[in-house]
């Protein structure tokens, strides 16, 4: 039998904060990064449980293509408006990268999808003020808040 310490506890309890702060108080403006018109990709289906939640997803890909009837960009600094939040769907040693360009763009958090893991990144993402969490997927966190 394990027992949790306190501050395991807090620690979970503090990751559930943070993930009902951004899936319902951050902002609606979603770009997420490595989304493409690929319906076989993970990210496919996540953004398309977002925008059922009413969240508005950006794609952000290479080939810059529009999906689920949103404009696409190849780049977060190209995208012409605000971002609340950066889903990061890259691998996690591409993950870090895409984290900095998030705070560089005024982003106001960082989600790292389910196998994206940067302890570096999450670190230098906190310490410039955003809201973070890793290896966690939206689309399955925002059905548990009601």
């Amino acid at each position: 039998m394990t027992v949790d310490t306190p501050s395991e506890e807090i620690s979970v309890q503090s990751e559930q904060d943070t993930i009902r702060k951004i899936l319902t108080t951050t902002g609606d403006t979603w770009a997420i990064v490595g989304l493409s018109s690929n319906e076989r990709r993970a990210a496919h289906g996540v953004a398309d449980v977002l925008q059922r939640y009413g969240k508005r997803i950006v794609p952000v890909h290479p080939k810059a293509e529009t999906v689920h009837g949103e404009q696409g960009y190849a780049s977060l600094d190209a995208i012409p408006f605000p971002v609340d939040v950066v889903d990061v769907f890259v691998n996690s040693e591409l993950a870090g990268d895409v984290a900095d360009q998030a705070v560089a763009i005024g982003a106001k958090a960082v989600w790292f999808q389910l196998g994206v893991i940067d302890e570096d990144a999450y670190e230098r993402t906190r310490a410039a003020g955003l809201d973070m969490v890793m290896d966690r997927c939206p689309a399955i966190e925002i059905p548990r808040l009601g």
